[in-house]
């Protein structure tokens, strides 16, 4: 491969370890590299997911993110505290703040609450090179934040991404080029590589495909033909190959939709989930007046609970554009009864509105008094923006089987 003829830049991929656990343990005044602390969704579930595990946990009784409460060990020394989703998005962005300070925003791109690439073109005369000013970051967020953090540096997005992820999470800062790709990457399993998950894997071990050095001396044209635009972008991030921007060109795409969704923390009944789908009907609609939009296409998801399984998806078009409340829930609540088993308990519900407009005009009707409907929508939203997502409800909102007063403490759908 000859690597001249693409770009080299210097690209940081910045991973805070075990973030949710860290903070915790750092405001409860311990080492988060030492203590075995778990943060849980919630302490009063059993059956509640780790979301974070501190090293130490991890290491001592193989405890992921995916294991339950119940899994715990009977332990004194591990802590389990609740989330509180609403410190880590605090704290993350007083780490993008700190980053701020070596280089713009345009040069930060935030992938998620703990994870941010940051471009460090051009500011060697101030810091240093890439891996100074890796290890200068490194030490800011430790001494700020108390927090330890692993820094892949490639000559793009995905050589640092999977450099972080391969190698930096044992040393600490890890450096992956063009020139490292075959010795650094090519011998790990292809489950192991960024963008490749459990379905892609299980089919790329169907063609013989095991490892990430075995993919990148495929056919082209075969991956092509067997997956499309993915089988050639699997094939160039094999050679470490990656033109996505790396600067300034993160742009937000048009709105195409606005969905809500929930899973239940308890099976509900036919009768319960009518509650449901109107709350969630609620807030997509509020979503949708925020920014002066309606929609045409209305779609209902049901998933039923594990002892049953399945559960169907269904949508419907109209004719006028609407983000009137009411107008959307009598429309899922056809859908549910034209398509609902009978029997079933449910566990998933999710409403979407797509299909958008400008909200033009109200098309005037000689029987009902839509411009009052759209009105009291838009009245209910600003009393909620002044005083709070639960100062105006509805009255089914405070039975057992609502859901938006439960939902109004958590970010996330975990514990703010």
């Amino acid at each position: 491969m000859d690597y001249l003829k693409y770009p080299r830049n210097d690209v940081l991929c910045i991973d805070m370890r075990s973030f949710y656990a860290s903070v915790e343990a750092v405001k409860l005044g311990l080492d988060p590299m030492v203590v075995q602390l778990a943060v849980v969704g919630d302490v009063n579930r059993t059956g509640s997911i780790v979301l974070a595990a501190s090293p130490a946990l991890k290491k001592k009784h193989g405890i992921s993110n995916v294991s339950r409460f119940f899994e715990l060990p009977n332990d004194p020394d591990i802590q389990i505290v609740n989330a509180h989703m609403a410190d880590y998005l605090a704290v993350s962005m007083e780490i993008t703040k700190l980053i701020n300070q070596y280089v713009p925003k345009e040069a930060i791109h935030q992938y998620s609450v703990d994870e941010v690439w940051v471009t460090v073109n051009g500011i060697q005369r101030l810091f240093g090179n890439r891996w100074q000013v890796a290890r200068l970051i490194k030490h800011d967020i430790l001494e700020n934040m108390g927090i330890t953090c692993s820094i892949g540096i490639g000559d793009n997005k995905f050589l640092a991404k999977v450099g972080m992820d391969l190698h930096a999470k044992k040393t600490g800062i890890a450096e992956c080029r063009y020139e490292d790709v075959e010795k650094k990457l090519w011998p790990f399993p292809v489950q192991d590589i960024w963008g490749i998950g459990r379905r892609m894997q299980n089919n790329l071990n169907r063609m013989g495909i095991v490892t990430l050095g075995q993919l990148a001396n495929f056919p082209l044209e075969q991956l092509k033909k067997r997956f499309g635009i993915m089988g050639e972008q699997l094939y160039w991030h094999a050679w470490g190959i990656d033109l996505s921007p790396v600067l300034g060109n993160f742009i937000k795409s048009e709105q195409k939709g606005f969905g809500h969704g929930i899973s239940l923390l308890r099976d509900y009944s036919k009768e319960e989930v009518a509650t449901c789908i109107l709350d969630l009907c609620e807030e997509v609609c509020r979503r949708a007046r925020t920014v002066d939009k309606a929609g045409r296409t209305i779609h209902l998801g049901i998933s039923y609970s594990k002892v049953t399984g399945g559960g169907f998806s269904r949508s419907r078009s109209i004719t006028l554009p609407t983000n009137i409340t009411m107008e959307i829930y009598h429309i899922c609540m056809q859908l549910f009864i034209g398509f609902y088993d009978g029997v079933s308990d449910i566990r998933h519900v999710y409403v979407t509105l797509d299909n958008l407009y400008d909200n033009a005009e109200t098309q005037l009707d000689l029987f009902e008094n839509k411009p009052k409907k759209k009105d009291i929508g838009y009245v209910m939203d600003s009393i909620r923006d002044r005083y709070g997502s639960t100062a105006i409800l509805r009255a089914t909102s405070y039975t057992n089987a609502g859901i938006t007063i439960g939902r109004s403490k958590k970010i996330g759908g975990h514990q703010a």
